[in-house]
């Protein structure tokens, strides 16, 4: 065999073992030594000659000992990155956040190589027996309780609702029973609250904050014994009302840069106390609360807790009628009739005791929101949007099938499935990912990032559900009254938009900024490694990560050529390819944003518009994931899979668009030709998906217009009143009835095309075809009974002049809250 350097006549057939097996050691991610093992037997093999085998020697010797590479090579990079301040400068209030919570999922979609196996492992629970009695029951009850029209008009909540939600602990459902609480887990949370939701959005809003961000929530993980014990069966029971005040004019999405403020100091009987300045808003429940939790920057001149002079961000519960505490106006938020309200303080003075785990507890106030945040932005608001989205799907689907124009139900166009089968898409995406991200606040799991992506990625698609609603519904959507089903959900959206940190915010700082550094498996010990000076760490974190990338450019190319055949599949079946394309989808992001952190650097944090795309490629790669679990858990349902194909096109279309935008404007140094050029043309020819095509939407859209256990638990989990002249029952029926109606409608086609009738609209026909037997008497009685309903169900609200002036322009007067 000729020698590798002195000749050209080779063995086709070893290049080409050599090259296999090269590439499954880049796509599976072989260690170092196997490279090099592999690397010395091509050598061997091609009788390499002794200075290419000093080289090989030389580059095991560098990258193969430990101690060698640290000295070599490793110390080399720390003092370069150094000295170009490369990593992100990450200040103490965004390590506190990156530090808060913990790492999921979102975990395996970062790493580029996704483990299913385990994905599916994942909780996708049941509530318990207790759980479900108490929705069928006392929620059932309060939902019958309440007329959302009359929650508008007069801008509060009846006195006899307040009675019933606090009598049955609607303030406790998080608290401990040995508290006098609930104990509820968080998907039954969730559960009661999207089901409020169905009924009266400001309902839902009342109940959900106190079982959110609050004091309860912050007692059972912080206080003292002292403090749950007085406290906690308080809030139980609501002889307590709860807020917690932490957003402020300066201070909304930066939480860290609130002003309100508390100083130690000693009083003349020798005790500790705190004196506190504050000016909040947007505070929910603030102006009919007993207790006030705060969050305030506080100070120790005197260093009188030995704990420093300033000790940063601490939480303490305030009772309302502390001297210096201003309560009881209200904002008005796009006239939604929840409790929203301003709170100030001024020289207010309480016992050191009222910090949130005492003195223990002081200067930890950012840590404690950071991890209640992450446990309720995965809660609170995706739970109502999801509520939302199915009330929306089973209205409108109901609407479009009740509705006639040019003698069809209008849900029989075209035009008007395109937005019926994108709630439908959506309602089946969400209610997939609010179980999901419950199952893992209910194992313990507190995703910071996945409770983002929840809050974003909830309240967004409810929006846009609620503007196709809107456009199916038309007149009827626009004119308000009793009748109307969803202008209040119209009027609401923007509020949730904005709550628990602005949209806009969340996507391009905290799921992508965050998530880059908490959720990638080397860049947060890198960074803890460069601030420490640690040589021997950063060289473990440095060297992994170079594997990291080489196997995800290995695996993003092959998957990427392949269209992900190479990867595998947990399952067999409709889902299987879905869970490839997801593997190719993970390695291709993580190889991306490598590429980013490593040519941008610290640059990368204020490239938002960058950073929200890389964040729309990862809600999305969560949101498909989560309906891939769901369409497991509930058995693979034959009937159900057109949604599944429906959710995971729509979820892949989204993470190509995500990506196409993220080629386009890569600019990184050197490379921003070979992104906008070769990268971005292949991406473009080989795409994950396309959209959803017309008949598979036809497909969701009927399902949804069709009476039966498909509809049903497609919007399961709502409040469906029984009341003979409620809107949604009236429209219910009126539904019910039309489907059934068409079968008679079918009979008289029929006759039709027979010539047995003449050519009229059916309606028209109906005692000729009674008098000839081709219709029944109860079909005449049927059709007679759903066009009166049809007429009912599709009437819009009027009034008087005296009543509308009185409806749109008089001010109500605000009931007084019941006493507590």
């Amino acid at each position: 065999m000729d020698p590798l350097f002195s000749g050209f006549e080779y063995s086709w057939a070893i290049w080409i073992a050599a090259a296999l097996a090269f590439l499954f050691f880049g796509f599976t991610g072989a260690p170092l030594a196997i490279w090099l093992l592999g690397a010395a037997v091509l050598m061997w093999g091609f009788g390499a000659p002794v200075w290419a085998w000093a080289v090989l020697g030389a580059v095991a010797l560098i990258f193969a000992v430990k101690p060698i590479r640290r000295v070599t090579f490793s110390n080399g990079i720390m003092k370069l990155m150094k000295a170009l301040n490369f990593l992100p400068v990450i200040s103490q209030t965004e390590q506190t956040a990156i530090d808060a919570g913990t790492v999921w999922i979102d975990g395996e979609l970062f790493s580029g190589k996704p483990d299913f196996n385990r994905i599916l492992n994942e909780s996708y629970p049941e509530l318990t027996e207790e759980e479900q009695a108490f929705l069928d029951n006392q929620v059932e009850h309060l939902c019958e309780m309440v007329n959302d029209w009359e929650v508008f008009q007069n801008r509060d909540l009846p006195p006899e609702v307040w009675e019933y939600m606090l009598k049955e602990k609607f303030f406790g459902l998080i608290i401990p029973k040995e508290y006098g609480g609930l104990q509820f887990s968080p998907l039954a949370n969730s559960a009661v609250v999207a089901k409020l939701t169905s009924r009266c959005g400001p309902l839902a809003t009342t109940v959900m904050v106190p079982n959110s961000l609050g004091p309860a929530e912050l007692l059972i993980h912080y206080g003292t014994e002292a403090q749950k014990n007085h406290y906690l069966p308080r809030l139980a029971v609501g002889d307590d009302i709860p807020c917690f005040a932490l957003t402020e004019p300066n201070a909304g999405s930066d939480a860290g840069a609130i002003a309100s403020s508390g100083v130690v100091f000693r009083a003349d009987d020798g005790n500790l106390y705190l004196r506190l300045n504050w000016d909040k808003r947007y505070i929910t429940l603030a102006a009919i609360s007993t207790v006030l939790g705060l969050a305030f920057k506080l100070r120790d001149p005197e260093n009188l807790l030995g704990k420093g002079e300033d000790l940063g961000i601490t939480c303490a519960l305030i009772p309302s009628d502390t001297p210096g505490v201003k309560l009881g106006e209200r904002h008005d938020p796009l006239g939604v009739p929840f409790y929203n309200c301003p709170t100030r303080g001024t020289d207010v003075v309480v016992p050191i005791d009222t910090i949130i785990g005492g003195v223990d507890g002081a200067g930890l106030g950012w840590k404690m929101l950071m991890e209640s945040l992450a446990a309720g932005r995965g809660i609170s608001l995706p739970a109502s949007s999801a509520g939302g989205i199915k009330t929306l799907l089973r209205v409108t689907g109901a609407y479009a099938a009740v509705r006639k124009q040019f003698g069809l139900p209008i849900g029989k166009f075209e035009g008007i499935e395109e937005p019926i089968t994108r709630i439908a898409g959506q309602a089946y995406i969400f209610e997939a990912a609010r179980r999901f991200t419950c199952g893992a606040l209910q194992d313990g799991a507190k995703p910071a990032v996945v409770s983002a992506i929840a809050k974003f990625s909830f309240t967004e698609n409810f929006r846009s559900a609620v503007n196709d609603s809107m456009d199916v519904l038309g007149g009827a959507a626009i004119s308000k009254g009793p009748k109307n089903m969803v202008a209040h959900a119209y009027y609401s959206v923007p509020v949730s938009i904005t709550v628990e940190g602005a949209n806009i915010l969340t996507r391009t700082l905290m799921i992508f900024g965050q998530g880059a550094i908490r959720c990638h498996p080397f860049a947060l010990k890198e960074i803890k490694a460069l601030t420490d000076n640690d040589l021997k760490a950063f060289d473990e974190a440095f060297s992994g990560h170079v594997g990291h990338v080489v196997q995800n450019f290995f695996r993003s190319i092959m998957l990427s050529v392949t269209r992900g055949r190479l990867a595998g599949s947990p399952v067999s079946g409709a889902s299987a390819p879905y869970y490839r394309k997801m593997s190719w989808a993970s390695a291709t992001f993580a190889l991306v944003s490598d590429i980013a952190l490593g040519s941008l650097g610290g640059a990368l944090k204020v490239r938002e518009k960058l950073t929200g795309r890389f964040a729309d490629v990862l809600i999305w790669m969560y949101l498909g994931t989560a309906v891939l679990r769901r369409f497991e858990a509930e058995g693979r349902r034959k009937e159900d899979e057109p949604f599944l194909h429906y959710a995971m096109q729509l979820s892949f279309a989204n993470m190509q668009q995500a990506f196409d935008g993220i080629f386009r404007h890569m600019d990184a140094p050197g490379l921003g030709w070979l992104f906008r050029g070769p990268i971005a043309l292949w991406s473009r020819m080989n795409q994950l998906s396309s959209m959803p095509n017309d008949q598979l939407g036809k497909e969701l859209a009927r399902a949804v217009q069709i009476p039966g256990e498909q509809r049903d638990r497609m919007t399961s989990g709502l409040f469906v009143p029984k009341a003979e002249n409620d809107p949604v029952a009236q429209l219910e029926r009126a539904f019910m009835l039309s489907v059934q109606a068409e079968d008679v409608a079918r009979k008289i086609k029929g006759a039709i095309k027979k010539k047995e009738l003449p050519r009229k609209k059916p309606m028209l026909l109906l005692d000729e075809a009674l008098e000839k037997g081709i219709i029944t008497q109860a079909d005449y009685n049927l059709v007679q009974r759903a066009e009166t309903e049809r007429a009912e169900a599709i009437r819009v609200d009027n009034f008087t002049l005296d009543e509308y002036k009185k409806t749109a322009y008089q001010k109500q007067p605000t009931p007084e809250p019941v006493e507590v």
